[in-house]
């Protein structure tokens, strides 16, 4: 009746392509019995479904976006109910059957190739950014591939106009061999190019997560923490992925956490005003540490050349350095900014720390590696009244250029990008990325292996329910991916350590797993 009502052709065909999106996946089952069905499987439902997103009208991308969102919101909507555990499994296996035939079996290396699809191999929903982009055009027929030779021409090239370029450019020369044999000969665009979930949790559900974090050096160590008070630590192989661990003591919202260099120690900050010390094994409190104010912990980080040590930020604009062995603070590593201390980073060596708070400032403290004291150096207001709520530094984020830079996430709906000048921290900013950020707590990093053929990334949540890539290097259309699938703000963002896998948290509690695409 709707659809006769309609005088546009347009308009027509338009809500005509809509409709059938929506409604694709009840073809086999009535609505009723396809809600009912979907309740406690509805993260692996809609990580099949993501993956098969791309084969859904193939010429209208944005209905594959409004598919997957509406497919997130009905299962969401009926993931508390309860139903028998064998008619849950049955219909999940016969969902996965169902899209086979129709589409083809999809293999972990071989998810989107060989198919007149694969202009949406990167992201669930191409960007326009990235379509409009001619580099991007070349991988839409076939996947581009480049010769050994012709990276050494390359690289012959750039040592011709090495010279030319700014102090601190970006400039690929024959160094890069070694990052472009890690990412096995592809391009930038390929080597962010996400072919969709491999798995969601939800065991935070309706609490925000506002950090997880990759365990160091390690594939399948996930963990994240919620403002429902609780930690989970998460094991992603072998399949399928589990919650390994619940870390539960703290009596308020868990604010944030780190890893130890050797993962196996967490310690993690609360509004209860309690630091606590974690065993990842059993999940087992070691240690708790109470804020002599009785202030809420808002951050936390170890200095990375000795665990023994954690930085803390508290909400009454106080810094302090905690030997977690004896759970004392340490005499003269304290320090006090203008605001609610919100964010905290080392520099590789751990002889400068950055601390970031809601007042919009940045400060840069010497750290003596002896005593651990803290010395205030330099203080950068990136504006005045936008809280930082993260600061990711980086010795060097090419292997082309020694570039020590510093990833800011403030409340002025960009991405930072700044160059550290001296030894005392002094920053200046490089470049800058727009994204929405108006209030939200959002995190950015960057990749931890500079794969790349041409340009260095990094990656940031954002309140659109988002997550983009960007290439620092480009001067226009810096985007490289954009991954969409979240309900809410994505305010974390974490790779494992070959970058093979990506997860993200959001506001709703949801924790998505992205797998990158096998060449």
């Amino acid at each position: 009746c709707i659809l006769g009502s309609l005088t546009s052709k347009s308009l027509k065909t338009f809500k005509l392509h809509l409709y059938v999106c929506l409604l694709q996946p009840l073809c086999f089952l009535h609505l009723s019995v396809f809600v009912d069905l979907m309740a406690a499987v509805w993260q692996q439902v809609l990580a099949v479904d993501a993956r098969y997103n791309a084969y859904r009208t193939p010429t209208f991308p944005q209905f594959r976006t409004q598919y997957i969102r509406r497919r997130s919101q009905l299962l969401r909507e009926n993931a508390k109910c309860g139903f028998e555990p064998g008619l849950r499994r049955q219909y999940l296996r016969l969902r996965s059957q169902l899209l086979a035939l129709r589409y083809g079996p999809l293999s972990e290396q071989s998810s989107f190739r060989a198919s007149s699809v694969r202009s949406s191999r990167t992201t669930l929903d191409r960007m326009e950014d990235f379509e409009e982009d001619p580099r991007a055009q070349g991988a839409r027929g076939h996947r581009r591939s480049v010769s050994r030779g012709s990276y050494q021409l390359q690289a012959q090239m750039n040592r011709a106009v090495y010279d030319e370029r700014p102090p601190g450019s970006l400039v690929p020369t024959s160094v890069a061999e070694a990052s472009r044999a890690m990412a096995g000969d592809t391009t930038l665009s390929e080597n962010y190019a996400f072919a969709g979930m491999h798995h969601i949790f939800d065991q935070h559900v309706d609490s925000a997560v506002p950090r997880l974090q990759f365990a160091n050096d390690d594939k399948r160590l996930l963990a994240c923490c919620s403002l429902d008070g609780t930690l989970s630590i998460m094991t992603l192989s072998p399949p399928p992925p589990t919650v390994k661990v619940t870390l539960k003591g703290h009596a308020g919202p868990v604010t944030d956490f780190a890893w130890s260099l050797s993962n196996d120690i967490i310690v993690s900050t609360s509004k209860d005003g309690t630091l606590r010390i974690w065993n990842t094994e059993d999940g087992r409190c070691i240690r708790e540490v109470a804020d002599p104010e009785g202030s809420e912990l808002l951050c936390c980080t170890f200095q990375p050349m000795n665990n023994n040590l954690t930085v803390v930020g508290n909400s009454k604009h106080h810094l302090q350095v905690v030997n977690i062995s004896t759970g004392k603070k340490v005499k003269g590593g304290s320090s006090k900014l203008t605001g609610r201390v919100l964010s905290l980073s080392f520099d590789a060596p751990g002889k400068i720390l950055w601390a970031g708070d809601d007042r919009g400032s940045i400060f840069s403290f010497i750290f003596d590696m002896a005593t651990g004291k803290l010395t205030k150096a330099k203080r950068l207001v990136v504006n005045e009244g936008s809280p930082i709520s993260s600061i990711s530094a980086r010795s060097w984020i090419s292997r082309e250029a020694r570039d020590p830079s510093l990833l800011i996430n403030a409340c002025v709906n960009k991405l930072l990008l700044y160059r550290v000048v001296d030894n005392e921290g002094t920053l200046q900013l490089k470049r800058s990325f727009p994204i929405q950020h108006g209030s939200q707590p959002l995190h950015s990093i960057f990749c931890p292996l500079m794969s790349f053929r041409q340009g260095a990334c990094v990656v940031t949540g954002s309140e659109d329910a988002c997550v983009y890539f960007f290439d620092v290097e480009r001067n226009t259309k810096a985007i490289v991916n954009k991954l969409q699938g979240h309900s809410g703000p994505v305010l974390d963002v974490s790779f494992n350590c070959d970058e093979s896998l990506l997860a993200s948290s959001d506001t709703t509690g949801m924790v998505i797993i992205w797998r990158r695409e096998q060449k």
